[in-house]
Parts: C-alpha cells; sequence; structure tokens
C-alpha cells in the first residue's frame, strides 16, 4: 500500500549506529596489571583523593544490604562518580560472608566493579573487584603512612590482623621499597600469624616476630596496620600510643573512643567515616562533637593540615567509591591497551532500542 514503510519510492532509512560494548575483565587480567606497578597505583590513589577533595566527584553513602538469617553477613554497594582526568562513573557491589573460609573454602570477599561512560550512561566494563578493592585499600594505606610519616621507613611495623589485606600492604611496602627493621605479627588465630611471618621471612623481612598479644603489635612500633574482621573495638589501652606510632586503622573498629580522642585522628571523608559505628563514629558519640578529627589526607598532602610529629596519629580511611573508580579505570586503560579480557559487542543487543 502507499505510504507504508515497505513502499520502494520511500527513501531506505539509514541504518542505526552499533551500540557500545562491554569488555569483561577477570581477576587475573586486573592481578597482571597491578603486579609490578604498585607504585603507579599509589600514585593513581593519590591523585584520585586530590581530585575528590577539589568537589569534582559525587560519592553517596555505600549502602548495607544484610540479611535477617546470616547477621553477620552483608554486601555493600559503592556508587561514585569521579571526575577531572577520570571522568567516569560506576558501582563497586562488594560481599562480605566470614563464615566462607571455615564453612566452603572460599574466601570471605567478593566483588564486581561497573564503570559508565559519563557521556552516554552505558557501562564499558564489567571486572572482578575483589583485588581492586584490596589493591586501592593497600594503596591508599602506604600513602598514608608515607604522607604521616615523611618517609619510606619505619623501625618496626606491627601487624594486628594477618589476612588478604595486611598481605597486600606487605606487598605495597616491599614494592615502594620500604626500609623495615623489624615486624611484629598478632591475629587471634596464631597460626595464620605464622603462615603470614613465614611469608615475610621468605619474601626477604629481617626480624619477623609473632606475638602472644595485640599490646605486643604497638609496644616500640613506629608504624602499626590494624586489618580485622573486628565489629567492635577490642584494643582500650591509650598507653599503647604513648610512642606516638602512626596507626593505619583499615578496619576502622578496633580502637575503643578513648584510643582514638587521645590521638590525632585523619580520614579520607569524614562525612563516610563518621557512620555504622565506626570508631570515629563511637569517639563522635562520647565526644558529642567532630573536634577530634583533624583532617582529610587530601589535607595532608595538599599542606592544608599540619600534624604534631609527637603525638600518635591514626589514619582510618572508610574507604571511598571514588578510589574504586579510579583504579577501576586505570586497569581498564591499560587492559584495553594490551588486549586483555572479554569484549562481548552484542551485550545490550537490539532489544534495548
Amino acid at each position: 500500500m502507499p505510504g507504508t514503510s515497505s513502499d520502494p519510492s520511500l527513501p531506505t532509512p539509514p541504518p542505526l549506529p552499533p551500540l557500545p560494548s562491554l569488555r569483561t575483565l577477570t581477576g587475573a587480567d586486573v592481578l597482571k596489571h597491578v603486579e609490578g606497578n604498585r607504585p603507579e597505583c599509589v600514585d593513581v590513589v593519590r591523585r584520585g583523593y586530590l581530585t575528590h577533595a577539589s568537589g569534582d566527584s559525587s560519592n553517596p553513602h555505600s549502602a548495607f544490604l544484610r540479611f535477617p538469617h546470616r547477621p553477620t553477613s552483608r554486601i555493600i554497594s559503592l556508587p561514585a562518580y569521579l571526575g577531572g582526568e577520570f571522568e567516569v562513573a560506576g558501582i563497586k557491589w562488594i560481599a562480605s560472608f566470614p563464615e566462607n573460609p571455615s564453612a566452603r573454602g572460599i574466601p570471605r570477599a567478593s566483588a564486581t566493579l561497573v564503570l559508565n561512560d559519563t557521556e552516554t550512561g552505558y557501562p564499558f566494563v564489567c571486572m572482578e573487584s575483589s583485588i581492586v578493592s584490596a589493591t586501592r585499600t593497600a594503596a591508599s594505606a602506604v600513602l598514608g603512612a608515607e604522607t604521616l610519616t615523611g618517609g619510606r621507613g619505619a623501625a618496626r611495623v606491627g601487624v594486628v590482623g594477618t589476612g588478604l589485606i595486611a598481605g597486600h600492604v606487605w606487598k605495597f611496602l616491599r614494592d615502594l621499597g620500604w626500609k623495615v627493621g623489624g615486624f611484629r605479627l598478632y591475629d587471634q588465630n596464631r597460626a595464620h600469624a605464622e603462615r603470614f611471618g613465614r611469608m615475610l621471612a621468605d619474601e626477604g623481612a629481617e626480624d619477623v616476630v609473632v606475638v602472644d598479644e595485640v599490646r605486643e603489635s604497638f609496644a616500640d612500633c613506629d608504624l602499626v596496620v590494624l586489618t580485622t574482621v573486628a565489629g567492635e573495638p577490642h584494643i582500650h589501652d591509650p598507653g599503647l600510643l604513648a610512642h606516638a606510632p602512626v596507626v593505619l586503622h583499615l578496619s576502622l573498629r578496633d580502637l575503643a573512643p578513648e584510643m582514638v580522642l587521645s590521638a590525632q585522628n585523619i580520614t579520607d571523608d569524614v562525612d563516610h567515616a563518621v557512620r555504622e559505628r565506626t570508631s570515629l563514629h563511637l569517639a563522635e558519640q562520647r565526644a558529642g562533637n567532630r573536634d577530634f578529627i583533624d583532617g582529610t589526607i587530601a589535607g595532608v598532602l595538599s599542606g592544608e593540615v599540619s600534624l604534631d610529629r609527637t603525638r600518635p596519629v591514626v589514619f582510618a580511611p572508610f574507604g571511598l567509591g571514588v578510589l574504586d573508580l579510579a583504579i577501576g579505570k586505570w586497569v581498564h586503560d591499560r587492559a584495553v591497551a594490551e588486549g586483555d579480557g572479554h569484549d562481548i559487542p552484542d551485550f545490550f543487543g537490539e532489544a534495548v532500542r
């Protein structure tokens, strides 16, 4: 019939433009670009912090999905946007099921990261993200350690909690050439600490000692790393900080309020860190204010925040989604340049038209 789309007299409509493709990156793909490039990872985190501090970002509060029948388990969503040189949006979806190792023989945490193009909104990569998450956590910790101590050395490092994150922190210290005179290791499971100690010794660390009490991981240690899965404070004695160490409080909930209030406190984002019953949150409830928080790591990096080197410093980074984006975008760009991953050109398909 005249006037229908089948009328041969009508011009042929132009072909529809192709839809974006989606790349997938496995944990092995991600690890390939982290290994051997940890100094660059630290610089990516530094630039991510400064971009966030400049206001060119959006980092909503994380959402915690909990289960009535599994009170110890949770899945956390971290949506974010990071501008500047990164110009990317995305979300990390990270699960923590503490029973996995003993009950199923698999790691506690699993995660994916999806990055979105900020022009079209289309996701362009989905990657395994437990490595991204551990990398940005360890990189921010070591960046904090160097910034707050003023160098890359420690007479002795204390480690409380000798699991996955502690291992990643060690790899960053190693690859950035830190000079460490010794280690004092504590874990509730002594076998874990002993295994960690053997790994350190095998990789050249000196004076590695497994200790029987938490306080021994503070004594005479100028850098202390807390990487436990504690849900409530279990370290209460402010005297442990009398020798003014730098404490990397990565697990966020180990220190009692009296310890927090006796130290200088640095975090990554105050509004994010003072919630969800972190040690900073409990200290706020005790003090009735946030005056005990001295500033952010970006403020120290930029020189806007100065510290008293004769007093203890606790760095408690909540773990910002913008850092996952920074590391994830960096990994993605390297992977594309080297042809890594699997590209799915028809992931969205014609059904979305």
